[in-house]
């Protein structure tokens, strides 16, 4: 049975404290019209050739859904728990079978995740510990359905694992419609995104995405919240395929009191296929 997926993270947490009774982090994924009318900020405009990169990079998101859909992995989880100073208090790992499904119906885009426990933890009961999922989806910054919720604006170049990559800083747009929500106590309260792109320009693909969530929803007791994902390129046989798929995601979050870091592995990826074999008119 696959549980619904949160596309832009889902945070739970196992045991509730009294002064944050968050409840999960989610995506918002509504039939909504959004307006597709990009916010381009004066200096992206003055410069072509970082917002063709974003250009491409917006081309290249939904065939990225359609390709990770296609595919299962092994997912190696650590969830952490920082001291004072950030000294490591706990950690506990563990890894499941992953499996990522993407469908698009009427226009909007319709996400679910399985997870089949490979390796449990150690669980150990008076831990309070951060449960993450979902963030492996955070293109969704970049995909067509929110091109309207975000400006861009570019933040020059830099170089990782020797490629020149495209860096793009983007900023929510007050009031627009966001792919992720903070739900707290019944109610859901849009997450104001910010962060950096790493496109490589000429192909448009996101090598690298950070994310974070700034001081304005403090009053929830959310103090900070940081996320980084890393792309890695994997090449299947028979036929021959080459995909950017996730590699890894960090999520650092932290209240007053409690601060969390959960790290996500992506391996062993699989590609498969669902065959479908009719015979007609063979007697019996």
């Amino acid at each position: 049975m696959r549980a619904p997926l949160q596309p832009a993270g889902r945070l739970t947490r196992r045991r509730w404290l009294p002064f944050w009774r968050g409840v999960l982090l989610a995506a918002a994924l509504a039939a909504l019209a959004i307006p597709c009318t990009a916010q381009v900020s004066p200096e992206t405009a003055a410069a072509p050739d970082s917002l063709e990169a974003l250009a491409r990079a917006r081309d290249r998101v939904p065939t990225f859904f359609d390709q990770f859909s296609n595919v299962a992995c092994t997912e190696a989880v650590t969830q952490i728990v920082l001291g004072q100073k950030g000294r490591l208090s706990y950690r506990e790992n563990s890894s499941y079978d992953y499996q990522f499904l993407a469908s698009s119906e009427g226009g909007t885009l319709k996400v679910s995740e399985s997870r089949n426990t490979h390796n449990p933890a150690f669980r150990d009961p008076g831990r309070t510990l951060l449960i993450t999922n979902g963030f492996a989806s955070i293109l969704l910054v970049v995909h067509p359905m929110y091109e309207a919720s975000y400006t861009f604006e570019p933040a020059g170049e830099e170089s990782l694992g020797g490629a020149a990559l495209a860096k793009i800083h983007f900023t929510p747009v007050a009031g627009a419609a966001s792919p992720a929500a903070l739900r707290l106590r019944g109610k859901n309260y849009p997450l104001p995104l910010s962060g950096t792109l790493w496109i490589e320009p000429q192909t448009g693909v996101i090598v690298k995405l950070e994310a974070q969530v700034d001081s304005s929803l403090s009053e929830l007791g959310l103090a900070g919240l940081q996320t980084e994902v890393r792309y890695a390129p994997h090449t299947f046989h028979d036929p021959d395929e080459t995909m950017w798929i996730p590699e890894s995601a960090v999520i650092d979050v932290e209240t007053p009191r409690q601060h969390w870091r959960n790290l996500h592995r992506f391996k062993d990826y699989k590609r498969f296929n669902v065959g479908i074999h009719e015979e007609i008119g063979q007697n019996r």
